[in-house]
Formats: structure tokens, C-alpha cells, sequence
């Protein structure tokens, strides 16, 4: 059994999946902190109030602090925002320079009754079985 979890632990996705957790972890305290000490005090400057956590209003003694969600909801965007420029952006530029099978739609057509995609050197559809003119 202990010989097992070894080998579960050593699998390449539990590893992977623990990296990234951690680096995770560390890149959203990197963009919290850049939100609180840089973009948090530019907005400030624009629009006067140095922290949005104070932000509150009162309804039938209930109250709702939204200036804290404001908070949020930047480190949010802003996380979302870097994520995607620094990882999505990337990861598809390489992985569209990785690619090395044709693109679907110069090995493939339209089949004109049923407007399947079938191979474009097929003669038959293999969907409806009308017959297709050549390619």
C-alpha cells in the first residue's frame, strides 16, 4: 500500500498540480499586493479616497460594506487580466507554432444535403450518402 501512494505521488500530473498550486498561491499574493500598493493609490489619486475597504452603506441597521467588494472585484480583474496576458496569450501562440497536422477545414468540406464535414476527397457523404462532385 505505501509502495502504491508512492507511486501515486510521483505521478507527473499530482506533481504538476501541486507546482501549480503553489505558484498559484504566490502569484495572487504578487497581484494582491500590487493592487493594494500600487493601483489601489491611483485610483486614489484620481478620485480622492485612499482605500475602498470604509466604503459602506446602512439599510434598516444593516450594513453593507461594498467598498470591500471593490477591492475585490480590482485584485480580480487584475489577476484575470495578467493571467491571460501572461499565460493564455502565450500558451496559445505556442501551442498554434506546435501544431503539426493541417487545419481542419483545408482536409475537410461541406457536404451540400446534410452539410456534414466529410473528407474533401471523399465521392459519397458518409452521413447521408449523397454524392458529392469532386474536390
Amino acid at each position: 500500500m505505501l509502495k502504491e501512494f508512492r507511486q501515486f505521488l510521483l505521478r507527473g500530473n499530482v506533481v504538476d498540480l501541486a507546482v501549480a498550486v503553489v505558484i498559484g498561491a504566490a502569484f495572487g499574493a504578487l497581484v494582491t499586493s500590487m493592487v493594494e500598493d500600487l493601483i489601489t493609490p491611483i485610483i486614489a489619486a484620481i478620485i480622492g479616497k485612499p482605500d475602498f475597504s470604509d466604503l459602506t452603506f446602512t439599510i434598516n441597521d444593516s450594513v453593507f460594506r461594498y467598498g470591500s467588494f471593490l477591492n475585490a472585484l480590482i485584485a480580480f480583474l487584475t489577476i484575470a487580466t495578467a493571467v491571460f496576458f501572461f499565460v493564455v496569450v502565450p500558451v496559445n501562440e505556442l501551442m498554434r507554432r506546435m501544431r503539426s497536422e493541417p487545419p481542419i477545414d483545408e482536409a475537410t468540406r461541406q457536404c451540400p444535403e446534410c452539410l456534414s464535414e466529410v473528407p474533401r476527397e471523399a465521392h459519397r457523404c458518409a452521413f447521408c450518402t449523397s454524392e458529392l462532385q469532386p474536390a
